[in-house]
């Protein structure tokens, strides 16, 4: 089943013709729909969808807080990390639905500078998205980086910057670079190296030995992630969007998932003698 990131600006209150007629299409086509929480157009695209009764819907939050869930669909709060405030905490449930999602639309209202992020955290993922900016009744499509390019040659410099402010160093790297065909990157990711500092073994085998199933999903999420859920997925044998569920902030996967899932990384369970 194909999900579909939808997202936008919080000054965009209603939704567009041309927005509604592309949702109407989405759902049409059954596709699982991830949502924010914010006010703008992530609620006025949940009171969309809860006005005809699509079920199949996941409405994504940052902490532990959800501030719109009109339907009462399924949420996913995503943690931030403590130190994380203001616009870069809202941005985490953003980066998670972008990695969640097989293509993506965003509605636009020609300012706003996360909306537009979200694009460039669609197309680095290797997904395609549809930009609809509602001012001017206009879509713009990308599906490379050299797409993003294109547009972002024709933004204004204030835009440019505050895009560049927003993002991370990690979300900005790719510009003006010579770049892969973004499809295979989700393949790379694979190849990636550990984060510095991070002693998986050492940190799991402390969360199995205290105990503690929370912090043991937390990591292998955290791993997974890492090293491309989209790859976790197809070396365990596990649906992506299972994966996402089970490893989440609210996730109890079943033991055959976790066993499953540290062989696709690379790591065992052994078992000793408690002294």
């Amino acid at each position: 089943m194909n999900t579909v990131f939808i997202g936008g600006s919080r000054h965009v209150s209603r939704l567009p013709a041309p927005a509604k007629e592309r949702l109407d299409n989405i759902i049409k086509s059954g596709f699982h729909i991830v949502v924010g929480d914010a006010n703008g157009a992530d609620k006025a695209v949940q009171k969309h969808l809860s006005g005809i009764g699509y079920a199949d819907v996941e409405v994504f939050c940052s902490g532990d807080v959800c501030r719109n869930n009109l339907g009462d669909w399924p949420t996913r709060k995503v943690q931030p990390a403590k130190s994380v405030k203001g616009f870069q905490f809202y941005a985490a449930k953003d980066r998670e639905m972008a990695q969640a999602a097989d293509f993506g639309l965003m509605i636009w209202d020609g300012k706003s500078p996360g909306t537009v992020l979200n694009v460039l955290r669609l197309i680095k993922a290797g997904k395609k998205a549809v930009l609809l900016n509602s001012t001017e009744a206009k879509t713009t499509t990308f599906k490379a980086i050299s797409d993003w390019e294109a547009f972002l040659a024709h933004c204004e410099a204030g835009l440019k910057t505050d895009l560049q402010e927003r993002a991370t160093p990690a979300e900005w790297a790719l510009q003006g670079a010579p770049q892969p065909d973004l499809l295979d990157l989700a393949k790379a990711s694979s190849a990636l190296p550990e984060p510095a500092g991070l002693d998986l073994d050492v940190e799991i085998n402390q969360a199995l030995g205290a105990g503690d199933s929370r912090r043991v999903v937390e990591l292998l999420g955290t791993i997974a992630r890492d090293h491309g859920m989209s790859q976790v997925a197809k070396d365990s044998g596990l649906a992506r969007e299972s994966l996402y569920r089970s490893l989440g902030s609210d996730g109890n996967p079943e033991f055959a998932t976790v066993l499953k899932v540290l062989a696709s990384l690379g790591l065992t369970l052994t078992t000793t003698r408690a002294a």
